[in-house]
């Protein structure tokens, strides 16, 4: 279990580093880019943060949280789509990306939620 959350941590910080350097390279959609950068790395951040939990409802948040701005990515992500501003192929291979992540969180939530204290 605990190797599955590493690879996700990892997973977490590569997707927002590849994000990073797509919106480096996105000219005149700035307020749309800073969103996309910040949700996108506070996927990585609230999973890190669930680590330090103070509790399982807060650890559970945390992930909900993280689950949340996996969302929020997509729409991001599909908006600049629409504007032109990121190839289709990129486009497509960040929203599997995110997909894959959003599955784990899912299910990281679902075991949380369902194991007693």
């Amino acid at each position: 279990m605990e190797q599955d959350k590493n690879i996700l941590r990892e997973e977490t910080i590569n997707f927002a580093i590849v994000v990073s350097d797509i919106c480096d390279n996105i000219t005149g959609c700035s307020v749309y880019t800073n969103q996309l950068l910040r949700c996108s790395s506070s996927i990585g951040a609230n999973l890190h943060e669930a680590k330090y939990a103070q509790s399982k409802a807060d650890f559970i948040n945390k992930l909900e949280i993280a689950l949340k701005e996996c969302f929020e990515t997509e729409y991001w992500l599909e908006l600049l789509f629409r504007k032109n501003k990121i190839e289709e192929r990129v486009y497509k291979s960040l929203m599997g990306r995110c997909g894959t992540i959003r599955r784990k969180l899912i299910a990281s939530v679902t075991t949380a939620k369902g194991r007693k204290e």
